[in-house]
């Protein structure tokens, strides 16, 4: 009966899929511009909590929330060329329709097409980009696609590593004039307890030594995990 009822419905035409598509599209932008506020909103909680670790010679702990903000940088930007992506799906989906009146169906985008396919590897996108690709499939707009793209960006999510020079960068950007008051063999050594001490797995223990408040520490950072993801 549903078969029956879904066949006699009538399709909705182009000005109408363009119309709720691009809805979609605005909402999805929306929610980016959303996440960025609040990750930079965070970003700052976190500078002080960095400036201040810095001050009682901390620079385990500091270093540790100086790669939280290289993460958090790296999804900003992420979110950005999200929308920027999403404002061109639009404008394409405008050209098509603008086509499809002349040929009263919708035609083929390989421009379009790329562009889904490029935010199906955006860990933010995936699955609202596999939901897109389904339906813009169906109406001729894209060809079939295949979905080892949505897997592979659900699974690639956090697998990137801060390289040091971004961390040490942000760290000198944010508590410099503090950390540099410290002796250079000092500093160079509290900085480098991390690292030796994760082959061992007690780099969380690293991390929580010398801090006033280990929960602290832990909120902060599961804060700005929950307002990437």
């Amino acid at each position: 009966m549903e078969r029956v009822r879904n066949i006699l419905k009538p399709k909705p035409n182009p000005q109408e899929l363009l119309r709720e598509w691009q809805r979609r599209l605005r909402q999805e932008c929306r929610s980016a511009e959303r996440q960025i506020r609040d990750i930079q909103r965070e970003e700052k909680s976190v500078q002080k909590a960095i400036r201040e670790a810095a001050k009682r010679n901390d620079m385990v702990s500091a270093k540790s929330l100086a790669k939280e903000i290289v993460r958090s940088r790296r999804t900003v930007n992420r979110l950005h060329e999200n929308k920027a992506q999403l404002n061109s799906i639009s404008m394409h989906l405008g050209e098509s329709v603008a086509i499809a009146r002349t040929v009263g169906h919708l035609s083929k985008s390989a421009e379009v097409m790329k562009l889904v396919n490029n935010l199906m590897k955006a860990p933010e996108m995936a699955v609202t980009m596999q939901e897109f690709g389904k339906e813009m499939t169906k109406a001729g707009v894209i060809e079939e696609f295949v979905n080892d793209a949505v897997d592979s960006a659900l699974d690639s999510e956090d697998i990137e590593e801060e390289t040091e020079e971004e961390v040490e960068k942000v760290l000198t950007a944010i508590a410099g004039e503090t950390a540099a008051q410290l002796p250079e063999a000092v500093r160079k050594e509290r900085m480098k307890q991390p690292a030796q001490k994760a082959q061992a797995g007690e780099e969380e223990e690293a991390i929580a030594e010398g801090v006033d408040d280990e929960e602290e520490l832990e909120e902060i950072r599961a804060r700005l995990a929950k307002v990437r993801s």
